[in-house]
């Protein structure tokens, strides 16, 4: 662990011990991992199934622009 990067956590985060900063820090990485996996599988569903595809609710693309006029 980076000393200075510890000694930032514990200025910002006054008062709580450093058990509860790297709870809080492994619980944000998950997070942000969560996020970057959402973001991963919108891309894949997107490669697969480009936005202008039609299905029988017509496509996203014309929905997007719709929704966006209003």
């Amino acid at each position: 662990m980076d000393a200075e990067l510890l000694a930032d956590a514990r200025r910002v985060h006054d008062g709580i011990a450093d058990s509860a900063l790297i709870d809080d820090a492994l619980a944000a990485l998950l997070v942000q991992r969560r996020s970057v996996e959402i973001d991963q599988a919108y891309a894949a569903a997107y490669t697969a199934h480009p936005i202008e595809e039609r299905d029988e609710w017509g496509d996203l693309d014309s929905f997007r622009s719709a929704a966006a006029a209003t």
